[in-house]
C-alpha cells in the first residue's frame, strides 16, 4: 500500500507575513508542521523563527524518512539536526524557553509491513481518518482549539481588549511569554531544537486498507471545526474529498473575514495559517 497525495493546501494567515506552517509527502509518510507564533525578536536569520522550524523540521523529517528510517528515528535524527543548525545559526543563546523556536506536528507513516498506520504527534496539529463508516480522529486539536479560545476570550475581557488582534502586544505577550516557558517540560513537549522532545512523542497505530481517507491538518484549519463549528470531523473531511481543501480555505478565510474583531469567534489573532494534506491508501 501507498499513501496517495490528493490535494495539499498551505495558506498564511496574514499575506503581509511569513506563512509558519509546512508539509511533506512520501509514498509511505506524510507530516504537517505549525511552527508557533514568535513572541518577542528572532534569534536566527530569514523571515522568522517560526518558519524555520516547520520548514527544516519537514525538510528532514522528509529526508530521513525517504533514506530509509522508521519514524520514530527519523523524529530522533530530525530533532538532532534542529539542534546541531539552530547552535550554529543563532544569534544569541536561549535566555527564556519562550525563545525557543517550536513547532506542533502530526506524522503518519505506513508500518513496516505497509499494512497499518501509525501516527506521531506534538501540540495541536491533528489527523481525521475515515475507514469505511467510521471516523477517528488523532491527536488533542479540537479540545486546545476551545481551550485557547477560551483563553482568549478571557484575555480580551480582562484587558479590555479585541480578542484576535494579534498575540504581540504589550498586554498580552508577557502572559504569553509565560505559557510559552513551560514547553519541553512535563507534558508540554513540541518539535524543537530538542532532541529529548523525541523520548515524549505521542503516538497511535490503527489497521489500514485501501480506500481509507487522511486528512492531515494544522490547528488554523481545523478551526473550521474546533473554533467556528462549520463542519464535525466527518463533515470536514466529506468536504475536502467532495469540494477540495482551496474551497475549504476559501470558507475559512470568509468565515474570519466577517469576524475580524473576534467578537463571535474568540481568538488570539483574525487568522492563523491553516494548512492541511488530504492522502487516499491505494
Amino acid at each position: 500500500m501507498t499513501l496517495e497525495l490528493l490535494e495539499a493546501l498551505s495558506l498564511p494567515g496574514d499575506a503581509a507575513k511569513p506563512n509558519e506552517d509546512s508539509f511533506a509527502h512520501l509514498d509511505h509518510a506524510a507530516l504537517v508542521l505549525d511552527g508557533a507564533t514568535p513572541l518577542g525578536p528572532s534569534l536566527l536569520p530569514g523571515p522568522s523563527d517560526a518558519a524555520w522550524i516547520a520548514q527544516f523540521g519537514a525538510r528532514r523529517l522528509a529526508a530521513h524518512l525517504k533514506e530509509g528510517d522508521a519514524p520514530d528515528k527519523a523524529l530522533e535524527h530530525a530533532l538532532e539536526d534542529a539542534a546541531r543548525s539552530f547552535i550554529g545559526l543563532s544569534r544569541q543563546p536561549i535566555r527564556e524557553k519562550w525563545q525557543t523556536p517550536c513547532a506542533s506536528l502530526m506524522l503518519v507513516s505506513l508500518d513496516q509491513d505497509r499494512r497499518g498506520l501509525k501516527f506521531f504527534w506534538f501540540g495541536d496539529c491533528a489527523a481525521i481518518v475515515q475507514s469505511g463508516d467510521d471516523v477517528t480522529v488523532v491527536g488533542e486539536s479540537l479540545q486546545k482549539r476551545r481551550e485557547e479560545a477560551a483563553r482568549a476570550k478571557k484575555m480580551a475581557k480582562a484587558l479590555n481588549l479585541s480578542s484576535a488582534a494579534g498575540v504581540n502586544r504589550p498586554e498580552i505577550e508577557p502572559l504569553l511569554r509565560a505559557a510559552r516557558n513551560r514547553i519541553n517540560s512535563g507534558r508540554n513537549w513540541l518539535f524543537s531544537p530538542d532532541p529529548r522532545a523525541a523520548a515524549h512523542v505521542a503516538r497511535q497505530e490503527m489497521a489500514a486498507k485501501e480506500g481509507d481517507c487522511i486528512l492531515l491538518a494544522s490547528d488554523g484549519f481545523l478551526a473550521l471545526v474546533g473554533d467556528y463549528g462549520l463542519y464535525d470531523p466527518k463533515s470536514l473531511l466529506d468536504a475536502a474529498r467532495q469540494d477540495g481543501l482551496a474551497a475549504l480555505g476559501k470558507i475559512l478565510r470568509a468565515t474570519e473575514d466577517a469576524d475580524p474583531a473576534g467578537e463571535t469567534y474568540a481568538r488570539f489573532k483574525k487568522s492563523d495559517d491553516a494548512t492541511a494534506v488530504l492522502l487516499r491508501i491505494r
